[in-house]
C-alpha cells in the first residue's frame, strides 16, 4: 500500500519494456470486505497484457502481504466507508489523468462515489453494496450480515471470516475445495464499521453510503451474480434502477452462476473479459505509447 503522502506510485508490476505510465489508460482495482489486495493479482497481469496500467492498492491500514494482514490487522479496526472513500480519492488524485474504476462489494460502492464525484473516466461495480435510497434487502442477504451485525461490539473491532462461513456465503457457487483454497489465499480480516454503517444507510441521513446517481460522469457498470448471497443480484438490479434518470451511461450485467467470489474464483476471467469488452464500448481502452 502506498501511503498518500508518499512520491509518486510506482507501478513496480509493469514490465521493464512496459509503455510509460502517462501514455496507458490507469485501472484502479478497489477490493471488498475480507479480500486482500492482492486477490487482485490476476486481474492486473490481465489488464496489464491489454496495454492499460493496473494498480490494487489496499484499505487504509491494510498491511502490504496476505499473511501480515491476517497476523496484525489491527490498524484497519474501525475504518468506515469515510475514511476508505478519501483514502481512495487521495491516491487517485495523484494520478496523472483520471483512472478507471473496478471494484467489488463495498469496493463497487467506493467505484461508484469516486466516479460521481469526477474522478473517474468510467468505473465497474461488481456486486456493489447497496447505498442509502436502495431498499432491496433479500432474507439470504440478511442472514449472511446477523453474525456480525448482532454484536454492537463489531462496529469498533476486526472481523475473521471463518472457512465455514466464507464458504457459506462467499464462496457458494463454488466447490467446497475450492472454496477453502480461496480462504487460504485470498481472505483476511476486515473492520466491522462499514457493514453498520449499510445496515443502517436508510435511516441515518447523513450516512457516508450514499451515493449521487443525477451526477454528470463516465460510463459506468454494475454486475450481478445469480446465486450471491452477500449482494443478491436482485438488490444490484434495485441500485441500476436509481440510475434510471441519469442521462450518463449506466450498464448491467448478471452472472448467473455466480457467487460473491465471482472476482477471484475460477469463472473470473469471464468476468474481467466481459469488463474490458465494457470499456471497449465506451472508449475506455488503453491508448497506444505514441498516441
Amino acid at each position: 500500500m502506498t501511503p498518500v503522502g508518499s512520491p509518486p506510485i510506482p507501478f513496480a508490476a509493469l514490465d521493464s519494456d512496459a509503455p510509460e505510465f502517462e501514455d496507458r489508460t490507469p485501472v484502479v482495482f478497489i477490493h471488498g470486505l475480507w479480500l486482500h489486495s492482492t486477490s487482485w493479482d490476476p486481474w492486473l497481469e490481465l489488464f496489464q497484457e491489454h496495454g492499460y496500467a493496473p494498480w490494487a492498492p489496499g484499505w487504509p491500514g491494510e498491511p502490504d502481504s496476505l499473511p501480515a494482514a491476517n497476523a496484525f490487522p489491527e490498524p484497519m479496526a474501525g475504518t468506515g466507508v469515510a475514511e476508505a472513500l478519501s483514502h481512495y480519492e487521495g491516491l487517485i488524485r495523484r494520478l496523472p489523468r483520471p483512472p478507471v474504476l473496478v471494484g467489488h462489494s463495498f469496493g463497487g460502492l467506493l467505484a461508484q462515489q469516486l466516479l460521481a464525484r469526477g474522478l473517474a473516466a468510467g468505473a465497474v461495480a461488481v456486486a456493489p453494496v447497496q447505498f442509502r435510497g436502495v431498499l432491496r434487502l433479500p432474507p439470504v442477504q440478511l442472514a449472511s450480515l446477523l453474525p456480525v451485525l448482532r454484536n454492537p461490539r463489531n462496529v469498533h473491532t476486526i472481523v475473521r471470516q471463518t472457512p465455514q462461513r466464507f464458504r457459506r456465503n462467499f464462496a457458494n457457487a463454488v466447490s467446497e475445495r475450492e472454496s477453502y483454497d480461496l480462504h487460504a489465499t485470498c481472505v483476511m480480516p476486515a473492520p466491522g464499521r462499514p457493514l453498520f454503517q449499510a445496515a443502517a444507510a436508510n435511516l441515518n441521513p447523513r450516512t457516508a453510503v450514499r451515493v449521487d446517481t443525477a451526477a454528470a460522469r463516465g460510463p459506468l457498470l454494475l454486475v450481478g451474480a445469480g446465486r450471491d448471497r452477500v449482494v443478491p443480484a436482485s438488490v444490484v438490479r434495485a441500485a441500476a434502477r436509481r440510475y434510471r434518470s441519469s442521462a450518463s451511461v449506466t450498464e448491467y450485467a448478471e452472472l448467473e452462476g455466480s457467487g460473491h467470489s465471482l472476482v477471484i474464483d475460477h469463472g473470473w476471467q469471464i468476468l474481467a473479459e466481459a469488463v474490458l469488452g465494457f470499456l471497449n464500448r465506451h472508449g475506455l481502452s488503453p491508448e497506444p505509447a505514441d498516441g
